[in-house]
């Protein structure tokens, strides 16, 4: 494992705040089964807590942990999509309760990011990933545009990708009741 995965999982363990590459864009992270630093997220974002954050796990595996109810369609899109994929689940098990929304939902990304997908499968729990601004201003598309007020709230930045632009968030898709899967961004 390298330096900057072994400084993050310290940070994770801790139930402190991470600032780190992902498959989209740069995300504000922690442990995602963590009230506590859950709750710290939406105050560094400034944000309700009755808005949901993303959920990163790295494999189908973790994710039928926490969602038990995943469907063939659902399971059959994911190994098919090439773009990053959130997907918005019903009724999840065992995540923090502040980072599952009102209805009972949660939106959850099969991470792609070699990094990422390290450190969640090294930490053995999903993690939060919520773009790296305040509510309200921007999603930053490359490092050097996250607000200085973000870079000094959290407890460690990761060390790698900050020359990298990514303009395109993730596709999100829910599924419904019935199981229908809707698209909601593309």
């Amino acid at each position: 494992m390298n330096t900057e995965a072994k400084n993050s999982l310290k940070i994770l363990k801790q139930q402190k705040i991470l600032l780190y590459p992902t498959d989209t864009v740069w995300g504000i992270g922690c442990d995602a089964t963590s009230e506590v630093a859950v709750a710290k997220v939406f105050k560094i974002k400034q944000r309700a807590e009755s808005k949901s954050l993303v959920i990163l796990v790295d494999s189908f595996e973790m994710l039928q942990k926490y969602i038990p109810k995943v469907s063939k369609a659902v399971l059959e899109l994911l190994s098919k999509t090439t773009n990053p994929t959130t997907i918005i689940y019903n009724n999840p098990i065992g995540l923090a309760k502040n980072v599952v929304a009102a209805d009972n939902t949660v939106a959850i990304r099969i991470v792609q990011n070699e990094f990422c997908k390290q450190l969640i499968h090294q930490f053995g729990k999903p993690i939060v990933s919520t773009s790296a601004n305040t509510s309200g201003n921007p999603t930053p598309k490359c490092f050097k545009e996250i607000e200085q007020s973000i870079l000094d709230s959290v407890d460690y930045v990761v060390n790698l990708q900050r020359e990298a632009v990514n303009e395109k968030p993730s596709t999100i898709l829910k599924i419904s009741e019935n199981g229908e899967i809707i698209v909601l961004r593309n």
